[in-house]
């Protein structure tokens, strides 16, 4: 356990026991001395009643923050705690970026009384930002950049900074543009600061710099950032237009939501399902993903029906039967992990599928055979057949070759028809590895042994 994790439960406990017994002053000053993403962790990680009373404590000047970092569900219980003003107001400090993400979790009627509280300039840019795709640059980017002209020295620079007197956080560089506002480059702060004052920012400024169309998806850009170590980058339009930029606070939380969308979609889960709703719409959700599975169930109960009359004259088959099931369940979990991971890289591609499909074959042909030889010595130590020895070593053989193909082939055919393979290719994978597992082993069981 990390002392991370231990400060958070040692925390939740103090917390829980503070608000039973109203010691709510102490609350107040352990909310003081966290980060709004550290409060909107615990609220996550209390019951609705407990979160509720928690929440009323945050000081309305960081509210705005701690919605922003609480996850859509749990934020929606906590804005219903809140009228009109307290809404608005919350979201007053707030940049446009941050604003578009809370803007439509809000009631129609707040959402249009925060429009009528904002000046013109700042309505405008939310309208313009809400105009993008959720999933998209245009919704990640901000519009605090400093941009400066090619054709200025680096002493013009630093006086308009001066007169600034301030920077926007995460700025290591400058945005350079032509007189009609194209991108060009980027000046670095620290080149702006150590190098000649007489220079022209154009002779200074890095010019082979990879801008993002305000149009990529999210997804892609977090790739980027993470394959060029990238502190911002510049948002431009399809003409080259420099609209914004994005920043690598932006895009941790892009990362995290992948990667908890991904571990919640393997079980059938929404990634912003909160662990403390109650009960009927966990339930409900839940319910959809368990009754496809149990479908699923009934048609591998289906293909072992089929041999019931071999069941009754070998009980051996009915106590061996899951071993192959499991093993080539077990295979084919593994290759279908690598193969969502590799998809949501982008490491995956038709030029290297049919590679990466051999690759998986390959593996399942060496680790097959391998436990085929020790399941079926096992199977004729314990029931003295060697018949059943050498079926179920076939059996095991041809699952665990199945599963390697379907780990691969399942999760590309499910992207190519827009379904979302981390979220059901679980399921079908598993209705694979269990029809062909109990149908290869009973098969041939019929075959060679009744």
């Amino acid at each position: 356990m990390t002392e991370t994790t231990e400060t958070l439960e040692h925390r939740l406990s103090r917390i829980h026991l503070a608000l039973e017994k109203e010691h709510l002053e102490w609350v107040d000053d352990v909310i003081a001395d966290l980060e709004p993403a550290e409060v909107a962790l615990l609220l996550e990680s209390l019951p609705l009643d407990a979160r509720i009373r928690l929440w009323e404590r945050v000081p309305q000047e960081v509210d705005g923050e701690v919605l922003l970092h609480v996850h859509d569900e749990a934020r929606s219980t906590l804005i219903d705690d809140m009228d009109h003003a307290e809404i608005v107001a919350a979201t007053a400090g707030l940049d446009t970026a941050d604003l578009a993400e809370l803007f439509e979790d809000l009631p129609q009627q707040v959402a249009e009384d925060m429009l009528r509280s904002m000046d013109e300039l700042q309505r405008a840019r939310l309208q313009e930002t809400l105009a993008f795709e959720e999933d998209s640059a245009g919704r990640l980017m901000r519009t605090d950049t400093i941009a400066v002209r090619g054709d200025v020295s680096l002493e013009t620079v630093q006086r308009f900074l001066r007169w600034k007197q301030e920077v926007p956080d995460n700025t290591d560089s400058l945005m350079v543009v032509d007189r009609n506002g194209l991108f060009m480059g980027m000046l670095p702060l620290a080149r702006l600061v150590a190098s000649d004052q007489e220079q022209a920012v154009a002779d200074l400024m890095d010019s082979d710099v990879d801008s993002i169309q305000v149009t990529m998806k999210a997804q892609d850009v977090a790739t980027l950032f993470q394959t060029h170590d990238l502190v911002s980058a510049p948002v431009v339009d399809a003409r080259g237009l420099l609209l914004g930029r994005i920043v690598i606070d932006d895009i941790v939380d892009v990362i995290r939501e992948q990667s908890e969308q991904a571990l919640m979609n393997m079980a059938g889960l929404d990634e912003e399902e909160d662990l403390f709703a109650p009960v009927l719409p966990s339930a409900k959700r839940r319910a959809v993903w368990l009754g496809i599975n149990l479908l699923t169930a009934f048609l591998a109960a289906w293909v072992i029906g089929r041999f019931e009359a071999a069941l009754d004259q070998l009980v051996a088959l009915a106590v061996l039967m899951p071993i192959v099931a499991s093993m080539g369940g077990i295979a084919g979990s593994q290759t279908l992990t690598l193969a969502i991971r590799g998809l949501a890289l982008g490491q995956i591609s038709r030029t290297n599928s049919n590679w990466l499909l051999r690759k998986e074959v390959g593996i399942a042909v060496l680790n097959g055979v391998l436990w085929a030889l020790v399941v079926a010595v096992l199977a004729i130590v314990w029931f003295g057949s060697v018949g059943i020895g050498i079926i179920i070593a076939a059996a095991l053989v041809i699952n665990m070759l199945a599963a390697g193909v379907a780990g691969i082939v399942i999760p590309l055919m499910l992207k190519r028809f827009g379904i979302d393979p981390a979220l059901s290719g679980s399921v079908v994978l598993t209705t694979v590895t269990d029809v062909v597992g109990f149908m290869s082993f009973l098969g041939l069981a019929t075959l060679f042994l009744l």
